[in-house]
């Protein structure tokens, strides 16, 4: 949360409010309406449609970053075409956007920073964005760092966490450790260990975020905020796919839950 009003305001009361009363009464009315436009950018609903270009303009750059574009990488990006329902304007938009993306000159940079405004401070519509470009990230298996390292850019721009990144790779069936996973935002691959496809299948306790010592209280805690921030419900006006995307999140994480609780013994 920014506090440019508070500070600012503060300023104005000292030199015009004789001293530190001014400054604290400044102070307070700056925090009130600093709080007000917080909640009002955490509360609105991003454009629709707004999205499109700059995550397939990203979807291009990620499949591009180690060299080559392979045809599973393109059906990951005309599945996704179809599964949102694009009309054919929007398509074409679609299209030359990844082509646009997967250019060698492109920069990442501006695409992660459009996609970070149209999401907001609305972290429930950051998960789906990442979901689909950890789609293409893992689309031809244990990724490169270079693939890695663009995700986790975004991520970190969207104030999402290593944690957090990490149980969205667990409920795709992918153990990855963060502190072996590429420097955010460069591409040295220097003792990269990539996700690793797990057959056991999603790690319960990777998909809530714990570790295997937590106890009663922090998994609850920790399941409530996850089902809450990856409700569908939440999202609004977003494509039909996407709903469906943070279904099946939601269903991994009460399933997780479930599993956890059956193994700990508590109800």
């Amino acid at each position: 949360m920014s506090y440019t009003y508070t500070f600012w305001l503060a300023v104005v009361g000292l030199f015009l409010g004789h001293g530190l009363p001014g400054a604290i009464v400044g102070a307070l009315i700056g925090f009130v309406l600093d709080n007000m436009r917080y909640s009002q950018r955490r509360s609105a609903v991003p454009e629709a449609g707004g999205f499109i270009r700059p995550l397939f303009e990203l979807l291009g750059a990620v499949a591009k970053s180690d060299g080559r574009v392979s045809e599973a990488e393109i059906a990951i990006a005309e599945r996704l075409m179809t599964r949102m329902g694009l009309e054919q304007g929007k398509r074409q938009e679609a299209i030359a956007s990844f082509n646009r993306g997967k250019a060698p000159e492109f920069d990442v940079t501006r695409s992660i920073h459009e996609l970070r405004d149209w999401v907001g401070l609305r972290r429930d519509h950051a998960f789906p964005v990442l979901d689909v470009v950890i789609e293409t990230v893992l689309a031809e298996g244990n990724p490169p760092p270079e693939k890695m390292a663009i995700l986790r850019q975004l991520a970190f721009a969207m104030r999402v966490s290593d944690m957090e990144l990490m149980a969205l790779m667990a409920m795709k069936g992918y153990a990855w450790n963060a502190t072996g996973g590429g420097p955010r935002g460069g591409h040295g691959g220097g003792g990269y260990v990539p996700p690793q496809r797990s057959n056991r299948g999603p790690d319960p306790y990777a998909v809530l975020g714990i570790s295997r010592d937590a106890d009663e209280r922090a998994i609850k805690r920790a399941y409530r905020k996850l089902i809450s921030e990856h409700h569908p419900d939440r999202l609004g006006d977003l494509p039909e796919d996407m709903r469906k995307q943070a279904e099946t999140r939601a269903s991994e994480i009460n399933a997780a839950y479930e599993r956890v609780k059956a193994e700990k013994g508590f109800k």
